[in-house]
Order: C-alpha cells, then sequence, then structure tokens
C-alpha cells in the first residue's frame, strides 16, 4: 500500500475505485467495507483507494481536546494496508478544508486528483460544507464528474451492529471481550518504557512502566488485564494495572505491565500491548504482604485465561 499525505503527490488513475471515511478502529463493519472495495478493483482491474482525514474533524472543528480515539495514524496505517489496499491519502483535517462545498470536493479531489470511477460510500456518510453531500447529493450529481457511486446499504451496516463508538464505550468500561469481538482482533495500545519508581520490583513482580506517546489514545477502565506484549516480534504473556495504585499515595495514573518469564532491560524501547480480558478493579490493600498475594493470584488467573485463548 502506497501512503500519501498530500493528495497532489497522488498520480491519478485512470481506473480508481475510492472510499471515504474517518475508519477509526477499522473495526469489523470497516473491514468489510475495505474488503468489498479491494475485491472489486482486482475484479474489474482497478486500483482501490482509501481517502482518509487527520487530525480527526472534532478536534479541529469543535476543538475537542477531550475525544479519545481508538487508533492512533499509525495503527489506522498498518490495518488498513493489512486488508490489501492498493492507495491511502490522508487530507490534513483544516478549517479550509471544511469550507470546500460537496461540489468542489467531489470534482477537485474525487475527480479530478483521484480519477474515481467508483465511489463507495455509506448510506449515512456526509461531506462537504454543512455536510450538504451525502449519497442523495452524489447519485443526482455522480455523472458530472465521471463516476458512479455504489451505496453501501443500511443493513450491511446495521447487521454487523458494530460502530466505532460503540468500541470505546466498550473499552473505557472495561469490557475488552466485546471490544475485542467487535474489532475483529485485540484492542491494543504502543508505547515507551520508561523509568518507574520500581515498587513492582520490590513486590517481586517488575514492571515496565509505558509512556503512550498518542495523548487522544482511548484507555481502558482502571484496573487489572490479562495482555499480551510483542517486544521485537515475540509474543509474551503478562498482567497489566492501569490507574492510580491506591495502595500507595499521592501517585498519578500509571500504565504497569509485568511480563512473565522475562528479565530482559528494556528501558527506551517500544511495546505493544494487547487487551485480553480485565481480571479486576484497582484495590487499596492493608499491607504489603496482601499485595503481594494478591499478584500471584492475578497471575494464576491470567495464566489460566491464556490457556482458553
Amino acid at each position: 500500500m502506497v501512503v500519501y499525505h498530500d493528495i497532489n503527490h497522488f498520480t491519478k488513475l485512470t481506473l480508481g475505485l475510492t472510499t471515504i471515511g474517518i475508519f477509526d478502529g477499522v473495526h469489523v463493519g470497516h473491514q468489510k467495507i475495505l474488503a468489498s472495495l479491494v475485491n472489486e478493483a482486482r475484479k474489474i482491474g482497478g486500483e482501490s483507494v482509501v481517502l482518509t482525514f487527520w487530525p480527526h474533524p472534532r478536534l479541529v472543528l469543535s476543538n475537542d481536546t477531550a475525544l479519545k480515539l481508538i487508533n492512533s495514524i499509525e495503527e489506522k496505517i498498518a490495518l488498513i494496508a493489512a486488508i490489501g489496499v492498493d492507495h491511502l491519502i490522508i487530507i490534513p483535517f483544516t478549517k479550509a478544508f471544511a469550507s470546500l462545498s460537496a461540489e468542489e470536493f467531489s470534482k477537485v479531489y474525487l475527480a479530478d486528483k483521484i480519477g474515481t470511477k467508483k465511489l463507495f460510500i455509506g448510506y449515512d456518510h456526509r461531506f462537504g460544507r454543512n455536510k450538504e453531500g451525502g449519497f442523495d447529493y452524489l447519485r443526482e450529481h455522480a455523472h458530472l464528474y465521471g463516476f458512479e457511486v455504489n451505496e453501501i446499504p443500511r443493513q450491511d451496516i446495521d447487521n454487523l451492529a458494530v460502530s466505532s463508538t460503540r468500541i470505546r464505550e466498550a473499552i473505557e468500561r472495561g469490557d475488552l471481550e466485546e471490544a475485542n469481538e467487535l474489532l475483529g482482533r485485540i484492542y491494543s495500545l504502543e508505547g515507551e518504557v520508561v523509568k518507574g519508581r520500581q515498587m513492582g520490583r520490590q513486590l517481586g513482580f517488575p514492571t515496565a512502566n509505558i509512556a503512550i506517546a498518542f495523548e487522544h489514545k482511548i484507555l481502558p477502565l482502571f484496573g487489572v488485564y490479562a495482555v499480551k506484549i510483542d517486544i521485537h516480534s515475540k509474543v509474551y504473556h503478562g498482567m497489566l494495572n492501569i490507574g492510580i495504585k491506591p495502595s500507595f499515595e499521592n501517585l498519578d495514573p500509571t500504565i504497569e505491565v509485568h511480563i512473565f518469564d522475562f528479565e530482559e532491560d528494556i528501558y527506551g524501547q517500544q511495546l505493544k500491548i494487547s487487551f485480553v480480558k480485565r481480571i479486576r478493579d484497582e484495590q487499596k490493600f492493608d499491607s504489603i504482604e496482601a499485595l503481594k498475594n494478591q499478584l500471584q493470584i492475578d497471575k494464576e488467573t491470567c495464566l489460566q485465561i491464556f490457556e482458553l485463548v
């Protein structure tokens, strides 16, 4: 897949099949749409194009700094590439871009710059200034731009009962089993291992403190999770605590992962952590010994979970 951060670097296609969307999560619904696009392009000898936007429009139009997203742009690129799309165009979303009319967007971007001959669009997708564009607009005007419009029916999407919003809500309440089912994969995050207070080592459960670079990454509900950890393409099992560690005082929220049967120095390295299941809330313990006992129980719980997945 070729990635373009500037559409002016894109060479107009003879037979482009295009779809448009935010695609946060690249969930099972998105995957169905993108796979259909790719398959149709291959069948007729065309090239598949995905047009997406970054940053998220809500960050620009409503300054919604509290917005949390399932994927960073790097994660989204990797997920779309895995489906087999030929071209990914990332439009820098600005207020100036948002002010384009549906006519300008359709003619300049879809027709003139991409060479779209077939456009795949969701039944409820809106675009252009004041969201004036949509399937009805395109059905009436597509012939002016030289492409045909293929609607992704409501039934195709609704039957999957999936949306990025529903997935975000599941992650925020700690229901990773539902989130993972809707994503079609295990929810994950990536971050750098940074120095912590090394309290886990004193407890006999050394942890890697994870710093997340993407500030809008959605994080699961505070608690303890069974996780998988990818280090240099090798996957380990472990358990992770996200929260304020109530047994200790005056601590900001942290993400700390204990990797089973692992003793290497990984400070400064990037880890990918996949959340399999939430096993309990954070708790405050009356003694260090009680905390150590619970950590051993947590480890045994996680090992049982990994035997089942």
